[in-house]
């Protein structure tokens, strides 16, 4: 993705930060960027737990469990033709 990306590549797009932003927002900035990331990962991490969670209790309640919903076709029987 980077790869054609050299050292003053890197240095331009820094100075255009700075010119953008300028010297006294760039610790807030990094600030609230470093705050944004650990929300977001606590969300990805809180989404992952949920998901081991549901598969170990799908693989515990084994086949029945997906038995227990009724199929599509059943509710479709049941409505009276007009």
């Amino acid at each position: 993705m980077f790869g054609g990306l050299t050292g003053w590549h890197l240095l331009i797009i820094l100075a255009i930060i700075l010119l953008l932003f300028g010297a006294p927002k760039l610790p807030a900035l990094a600030r609230s960027i470093g705050q944004s990331m650990r929300i977001f990962k606590g969300e990805v991490d809180e989404m992952k737990k949920d998901d081991d969670k549901d598969q170990k209790g799908a693989t515990d309640a084994g086949p029945s469990a997906s038995s227990s919903t009724p199929a599509a076709s059943d509710s479709t029987e049941s409505k009276p033709n007009s």
